[in-house]
């Protein structure tokens, strides 16, 4: 048997003290590195999806296939609004497209982004279809509800430039889906 070089080593009988010492250091150590913690790191695992909504970003249009049919024309975003809608505490995006066309006012979409789980920019719901044929003029989302004014004609005699009808509509989130109530040329709400 060696005999070490060292005479009597004080660590070789841990007393209790010793192990209260180092559980204490340890315990600080711990308590230390969770207080200096990044605050992303700490809000992702506090606030869950609510959290990681509030500090996203609206989403954007761009690369978003729209529900519009242009025959092989682009589509062109002509307003854009944003706001928490669904009251998730992250903003949603309202956009209003149309296809791009030389001349006339072709018919405008309206539709509401919301992004993915992943993060990605979609389609959510759609408030005016082109089909109605109406284009759509100061687009805003306030106070939890979109509201747009709906240019339109009275007739197919109406030149396409130059729309006669103009009606201020409003959509709220209500019930899991969006409703729509309509400002009569009076004042009067229908809807």
């Amino acid at each position: 048997m060696q005999t070490s070089a060292v005479p009597d080593l004080a660590h070789n009988h841990a007393r209790p003290v010793h192990w209260l010492a180092t559980a204490t250091a340890m315990a600080a150590v711990v308590a230390a590195a969770g207080l200096l913690q990044p605050d992303r790191a700490r809000a992702g695992q506090t606030g869950g999806r609510e959290a990681i909504a509030a500090t996203a970003p609206a989403p954007e249009a761009t690369g978003v296939p729209l529900p519009l049919e242009c025959g092989g024309a682009p589509t062109l975003v002509v307003e854009r609004a944003t706001g928490d809608l669904d009251g998730d505490g992250g903003p949603e995006a309202v956009v209003a497209a149309r296809c791009e066309a030389g001349s006339g006012t072709p018919p405008s979409g309206i539709y509401v982004l919301a992004r993915s789980r992943a993060g990605e920019s979609r389609v959510v719901a759609t408030l005016l279809e082109p089909a109605r044929r109406q284009s759509a003029d100061g687009l805003a989302v306030r106070d939890g509800a979109v509201t747009a004014v709906l240019l339109g004609y009275s007739s197919p005699d109406v030149p396409r430039c130059c729309p006669d009808l103009r009606q201020t509509v409003k959509w709220r989130w209500s019930g899991g889906k969006f409703t729509e109530s309509a400002e009569d040329a009076d004042g009067t709400r229908s809807g």
